[in-house]
């Protein structure tokens, strides 16, 4: 099948499970029924092409209508964030010291694909340096990537069917989008991706563009933000490209890799909700934003998970973006550290 039906293959069916998931009032539509239905298909080796040369625009406007989140308010609660910024550090660490040895000793990972598989970072990143390091690059694309599913699965069906809170998509802007607004978002969307890419942003197409639509609004140049449709149709997008992930790899190692993922993930949520209650006593942070800010389901898909239940999304985007950055410098050197101790016992 020539590229361009299999790239409509999976558009349509992305927006067939959208639809069919927004139309059951399903959590967050557009995104999990977009991911279930190309994820489905992939597994079941449907010619699938995944939309990958419009995800960076995709996510552009994602990251601009969390940064129209970003209000003169959020300013003054800057202050209050370094405490919980502390203690986003040491649940990192457990998170470390519980993921890795559980993909060691239950998956029966080698030691180096086991702690970049449990390390919560990016994908990207993840990938790049545990390849470089000498790891296995299969369980690492499948641990991050069904981490992610588990994740926003769990997170959505908590918010929705526990608390019964509407997780629904993107709420529509609450102002009418003048063509100056437009414009400005589109500035935002096109300027902020280059300059993520020439700052070496991880993720540069996403953080770029919030940056400057958040550093927009939180100065009341725009107050605008992208229109609803746009937004379910770049989360249509999103979803599809995580389905697509899914190809070429068999049901029983989809089975045992989302097993383990359950189990990681179960254990991550569980510290990201002991550091929850502890932000709470801390600095008063209700728990429920504390968990979006802590849960590794991806700076993307917890914004937009913040965003439908009206949580801090400044909050939420913060602590992801530190999350990830800690991880990115301090993962290697790590590495390096225990792998150089390690051999000077056995030397020893």
């Amino acid at each position: 099948m020539p590229d361009f039906l299999r790239l409509g293959l999976s558009l349509f069916l992305g927006a067939a499970g959208g639809g069919a998931f927004h139309a059951l009032s399903l959590p967050l539509p557009w995104m999990l029924g977009a991911l279930f239905a190309t994820m489905v298909a992939a597994v079941a080796g449907a010619p699938m092409r995944a939309p990958v040369r419009i995800r960076p625009a995709t996510v552009a406007v994602i990251g601009v209508m969390l940064g129209a989140r970003f209000s003169p308010a959020v300013l003054s609660q800057a202050g209050e964030w370094v405490q919980t910024l502390l203690l986003l550090t040491g649940y990192i660490f457990a998170v470390g010291l519980t993921v890795v040895p559980f993909y060691r000793y239950v998956g029966r990972f080698d030691w180096t694909t086991a702690y970049f598989a449990g390390m919560p970072g990016g994908l990207t990143e993840m990938i790049e340096i545990g390849e470089a390091k000498g790891a296995r690059v299969q369980p690492i694309i499948l641990a991050h990537s069904l981490r992610i599913v588990v994740t926003i699965a769990l997170i959505a069906f908590w918010f929705r069917v526990v608390q019964g809170q509407a997780v629904g998509g993107a709420p529509a802007p609450a102002v009418q989008l003048g063509w100056v607004d437009a414009l400005l978002l589109l500035i935002c969307a096109v300027v902020g991706s280059l300059l993520g890419q020439a700052l070496r942003f991880p993720a540069p197409t996403f953080l770029g563009p919030l940056a400057l639509s958040a550093a927009l609004h939180l100065t009341n140049v725009t107050a605008g933000a992208p229109p609803a449709l746009l937004v379910n149709a770049a989360q249509v997008i999103l979803g599809t490209v995580l389905g697509c992930r899914f190809q070429g790899i068999r049901l029983p190692e989809l089975a045992r890799a989302g097993l383990l993922s359950l189990g990681s993930t179960v254990l991550t949520l569980g510290l990201a909700l002991a550091t929850g209650l502890l932000m709470r006593q801390v600095a008063g942070v209700g728990v429920d934003q504390a968990l979006l800010a802590l849960a590794p389901g991806g700076l993307t898909e917890m914004g937009l998970i913040a965003l439908a239940i009206h949580a801090d999304v400044a909050f939420v985007a913060l602590h992801h973006v530190v999350r990830i950055l800690f991880v990115i410098v301090a993962a290697p050197t790590a590495f390096t550290l225990i792998g150089g101790w390690l051999a000077g016992r056995r030397r020893g």
